[in-house]
């Protein structure tokens, strides 16, 4: 021990940052929601909240309930506006911090717009999935056709780009659109249906678009590729480059590409060949290929013998590169609503 520190003690407590902003986007109008309030109230934190203009009666309907259940009066505080008329968040001196889910087009701008408070991104990302031949074919399948189509591929970790070993490929491609095909599209109304609307036809538009560039450069169709209204097909892709849009950007859509590899390091690789590192899945039981994957992968979970849209509210959730930065998960979040502070007693 130094002895001039002999005697002394010390504790270490977080405290709460102060007022914290929190906007939130369509896909998960509660969860998305819950991920920012529970932690900023539970810290001590006040939050003023701009959910989604496409979807805020789920975040106003939450917050009746919030103050119905005692939460003290300016605890939580909604304002549904848009995006354009929220920029007095970002430059207001007693907003402490901002944690914001969103697209990347969106929160970079709002990161340089935010001086010195503390930001958290939870971005996009186009999430890679290796299925090794060692994989159990039929699970890998199963959660891929879950992971890539529910909720018409609207979440950030959607299964994007699927990387099937060339061994099982064609039993792979063959079982999988066999799925797809099996998949109720259309009426969000009726309970059989997995792959409903997105959230405006322009939105499927787009996505569309991105999959007609990509037949025009050669891609070829294994099944989907119809719109109708803003109902896009669930879509499967082959023969995609890793420079076309289906690929390197965030489709946010129904659609998936499928493309055999050779070797586990090659295939780690084509997975990182992306601006973004949000999650990635990997199927194998192969131990020393689960920690090469955990080593390698520039994603900030890797989800192995499941998706990368696996995700529980106690885990870590974040990702690097162009996916954003900080973590949520009730205790990670926490962390990043609190600044650590030392109390250093020499007592006398």
């Amino acid at each position: 021990m130094n002895p001039a520190s002999r005697g002394r003690f010390a504790i270490v407590r977080r405290f709460p940052l102060g007022p914290i902003a929190a906007i939130t986007p369509f896909n998960f109008p509660l969860n998305l929601v819950a991920h920012k309030v529970a932690p900023s109230v539970a810290t001590g934190n006040t939050v003023v909240l701009k959910p989604s203009s496409n979807a805020p009666m789920t975040a106003l309907l939450l917050g009746e309930v919030a103050v119905g259940s005692g939460l003290p009066k300016g605890a939580l505080n909604i304002i549904p506006c848009a995006g354009s008329e929220s920029g007095q968040l970002l430059v207001d001196e007693r907003i402490r911090a901002i944690s914001f889910t969103g697209s990347p087009a969106v929160g970079w701008p709002l990161k340089s717009q935010s001086g010195m408070k503390r930001v958290t991104l939870e971005l996009g990302g186009n999430a890679g999935v290796i299925v090794e031949r060692d994989a159990d074919i039929m699970l890998a399948c199963e959660k891929i056709l879950s992971g890539g189509f529910a909720n018409a591929g609207q979440s950030c970790i959607a299964v994007q780009r699927v990387f099937v070993h060339e061994e099982i490929y064609e039993e792979f491609e063959t079982r999988l659109l066999k799925g797809v095909a099996a998949l109720a599209v259309g009426d969000p109304w009726d309970e059989r249906t997995v792959v409903g609307p997105m959230i405006t036809e322009q939105a499927a538009c787009q996505a569309e678009e991105w999959i007609n560039e990509a037949i025009a450069g050669g891609a070829r169709v294994l099944a989907g590729g119809k719109r109708n209204g803003a109902v896009l097909s669930p879509t499967v892709l082959t023969g995609v480059r890793p420079s076309m849009k289906v690929s390197c950007l965030e489709v946010f859509a129904p659609v998936i590409t499928l493309e055999p590899y050779k070797s586990f390091s090659s295939v780690l690789e084509r997975v990182n060949d992306s601006v973004y590192g949000l999650q990635a899945g990997v199927f194998t039981s192969n131990l020393r290929y689960t920690f090469e994957a955990y080593e390698q992968l520039e994603v900030g979970g890797v989800i192995v013998n499941d998706v990368p849209t696996y995700r529980m509210d106690h885990m870590p959730y974040g990702g690097m590169k162009a996916s954003g930065f900080g973590r949520e998960g009730v205790r990670y979040a926490m962390e990043e609503m609190t600044e650590l502070k030392l109390l250093a007693i020499n007592p006398l």
